[in-house]
């Protein structure tokens, strides 16, 4: 039996392999590559590979799976009213093209095999998106907070998913690490390691940062990165000996006490159909505690 599902724009950037997890079942890699390679999964009647990103325009064809549960098809989570109007506190810039929203640490961008609260989940059922569906152009890590680009139509998320490709937006973060640098300022450019299914993968990635102030314990540092690799930041500061406190993922040892990853998206510049956007998100409040008993630097974020 074929069934042929068309791409939503919830699904817009996941992988087709983390799609499948998401909306058929979660199965193992092994059998997902499998029935990749044997064409009973393809996207626009082509076989792909379990690392192809989806598009809006895709269609995904499933043929005979025996483990398919179409959960895309059942009812929708709808998050509670107060998730909803909390979220909605956040937004910093709402206009007819786009919203930027300082996105809370622990919520995640989009759904996942155990995750109902999203940002495009609860965007979707918010007084923002009444007439449009959220188009996502760019992501940051569930346990980073800071600011999101979220686009209201097709064009605008086009074009800025263009920027971000010819390097025209820039974002600056902010992270407090365990250790300390000798630079105060300096360049990172070298090649970080991710892996598609067991092939190794290098991948040129470049960030600028800036110490801001230090003691003798933790670092309070401001990064620019250039390109825009995953967990780029946090594995750039792992480079310098100087983890990102609460970076359980790269840099377990002594991190079992901090509840909160201190990395935030503190700002964003962009220029779009000539005008010129700067937003700013305030640091958390776990954030600026953090600074205050350490005595680092706090400025106005």
């Amino acid at each position: 039996m074929l069934e042929v599902v068309n791409i939503n724009n919830s699904s817009v950037g996941l992988r087709i392999d983390k799609w499948i997890k998401i909306n058929l079942k979660k199965i193992p890699q092994s059998l997902i590559e499998k029935d990749l390679r044997n064409g009973k999964i393809k996207v626009n009647k082509k076989k792909v590979k379990s690392s192809y990103k989806l598009n809006i325009k895709d269609k995904i064809y499933l043929h005979n799976l025996n483990y398919k549960d179409f959960s895309i098809l059942k009812k929708k989570f709808i998050p509670k009213d107060l998730v909803i109007k909390e979220t909605e506190k956040d937004i910093v810039e709402n206009n007819d093209n786009f919203l930027v929203i300082n996105k809370k640490a622990g919520l995640p961008v989009q759904g996942g095999t155990k995750v109902k609260d999203n940002v495009v989940n609860i965007l979707t059922n918010s007084i923002y998106f009444k007439d449009e569906k959220p188009f996502i152009v760019h992501r940051i890590d569930k346990d980073t907070s800071g600011l999101l680009i979220v686009a209201k139509n097709r064009e605008t998320a086009q074009q800025i998913t263009s920027l971000f490709r010819i390097k025209k937006i820039y974002k600056t973060y902010l992270a407090i690490s365990i250790g300390q640098t000798d630079k105060k300022k300096d360049i990172i450019d070298n090649s970080l390691i991710r892996y598609d299914g067991k092939k190794k993968i290098l991948e040129r990635a470049t960030t600028n940062y800036e110490l801001l102030d230090s003691n003798k314990i933790y670092s309070l540092f401001k990064l620019k990165p250039i390109t825009g690799r995953k967990h780029q930041i946090r594995k750039h500061l792992l480079d310098l000996n100087c983890p990102v406190v609460g970076d359980r993922k790269y840099f377990i040892q002594k991190q079992s006490k901090f509840k909160n990853l201190m990395l935030h998206a503190y700002e964003i510049k962009f220029i779009l159909n000539n005008k010129k956007y700067t937003f700013k998100a305030k640091i958390p409040k776990y954030f600026r505690d953090f600074l205050i008993r350490n005595n680092l630097i706090q400025k106005d974020f």
